[in-house]
């Protein structure tokens, strides 16, 4: 929403006076493409428009960001939603991996409540799939064990309801917009800057979630991050035999520990621009390999694809060095910051804490992260990586931007038991039997 009176921020070509720009822009690639191309350019100094004001400012509308932007916006806050694509979802629409992996520890007992459970609900609102019988009724435990609570929705549904579930809780959507800097004063950030077909603009806010899925607004606010070049070509589509539509998921063989290099051919860093240009030509290339194989298995010509892949299949990039790294060790550990649960989508058994210092910025006092580039580890990262711990921490952490907004108090100043009861009245659990057991 646009504010009637125009402002400026006014970004000089190395810092503008009162204010701290952030690393250069993300659109740079961190080598030149050509070589002799390695001498830098001077952009013109400008005056940049100042589109709107908000409490909340989110980026990146994955699962993680959408579900940040609920909570914050259900809290009270004016909340903005900023993504680059023209849907919401990211890998869990775009990139045509539908399965919303289980909200349950493999032994029957539901680990996620609130939004991690809301918005698996919200994938499957026309009907497209149906709950496991065991979670729609009461169940034992027994019989819950051998059903683990998890769907696979439709992505093209999911889409739509998406779109529907920000405008419902007044969220200020923006499309086509790429988060590209930030503006600090005194360890804060105060404005996010993007460009759309608008041109560029700034946006002033109290605090910002980076839900980018990269820790993109990290790495340009100066946080701590790490970053692994070990991701594998991915490419999950939809191809039609004989009148049938099926799901391919196509991807190199990857280890679970993202330390490890996959061992076979080349890998790719999510945060290089060549790279995750040649990961997308490498994953396009095997989906025809794919259909090539099976049109030969098959002896049939009629096998063609029809829905790609139209966002990259990175796994783990970079993420958030936080003052605590959760590592796959910290299975049934409970920490006392606690703001979420989840299971291992992998196997049975395994519950983890999620810590509230997992996810706030170590050096800017209203910055969180949200999603795949939360603060952690090893295996570790492999659980927290996927669809349904993305909703529960977008939704610790919208909870907590708007909880802080009320006294300004940055993250971390905001007293964690408060938070922890604000986030069980809205169904999260955060039960530490659970944790123990």
């Amino acid at each position: 929403m646009q504010t009637d009176r125009r402002e400026t921020i006014k970004l000089m070509a190395l810092g503008g006076a009162g204010v701290m720009l952030g690393t250069p822009s993300l659109a740079a690639p961190a080598a030149p493409a050509v070589a002799g191309e390695a001498t830098p350019v001077r952009e013109p100094a400008r005056e940049i428009p100042v589109d709107a004001a908000y409490d909340v400012i989110v980026v990146g509308g994955g699962i993680a960001g959408v579900a940040a932007a609920v909570a914050a916006a259900r809290n009270g806050a004016k909340t903005a939603l900023l993504e680059k694509e023209y849907a919401l979802g990211g890998l869990a629409t775009l990139g045509n991996v539908v399965i919303y992996l289980p909200i349950c520890d493999g032994k029957g007992h539901k680990v996620m409540g609130g939004l991690g459970e809301e918005m698996l609900k919200v994938s499957l609102r026309d009907g497209n799939a149906q709950i496991p019988d065991a979670w729609q009724r009461e169940a034992t435990l027994e019989e819950r064990a051998k059903h683990r609570y998890r769907v696979t929705y439709n992505a093209a549904s999911y889409i739509l309801s998406l779109e529907e579930f920000i405008l419902e809780n007044k969220i200020d959507l923006w499309y086509d917009t790429r988060f590209c800097n930030v503006i600090t004063e005194n360890d804060r950030i105060t404005a996010v800057v993007v460009e759309n077909k608008s041109g560029r603009r700034a946006m002033t806010c109290r605090a910002v979630v980076d839900a980018t899925g990269d820790a993109d607004v990290c790495a340009v606010a100066g946080e701590p991050t790490v970053s692994r070049a070990t991701n594998v070509a991915s490419a999950w589509y939809y191809y039609t035999i004989g009148g049938q539509i099926k799901l391919d998921p196509c991807s190199q063989s990857f280890p679970p520990d993202p330390r490890k290099d996959p061992g076979h051919g080349r890998s790719y860093a999510g945060d290089n621009a060549r790279d995750v240009t040649d990961q997308i030509i490498h994953g396009r290339r095997m989906v025809r390999e794919h259909l090539a194989s099976f049109r030969e298995k098959h002896q049939r010509q009629d096998i063609f694809p029809t829905t790609l892949a139209t966002f990259h299949g990175f796994r783990m990039t970079r993420r958030l060095e936080g003052e605590v790294v959760l590592k796959h060790e910290d299975d049934h550990r409970w920490f006392d910051d606690a703001v979420a649960l989840t299971g291992d989508w992998r196997k049975s058994g395994p519950v983890f804490a999620l810590p509230y210092r997992t996810m706030i910025g170590v050096k800017n006092k209203n910055l969180a992260v949200a999603g795949r580039c939360i603060s952690s580890e090893g295996q570790a990262w492999d659980v927290t990586r996927v669809i349904p711990t993305c909703s529960v921490t977008g939704e610790a952490v919208g909870t907590a931007a708007a909880m802080s907004c009320k006294n300004d108090a940055g993250f971390r100043g905001l007293a964690v038991p408060e938070l922890q009861d604000q986030l069980r009245k809205q169904g999260v659990i955060l039960d530490r039997k659970l944790v123990e057991g």
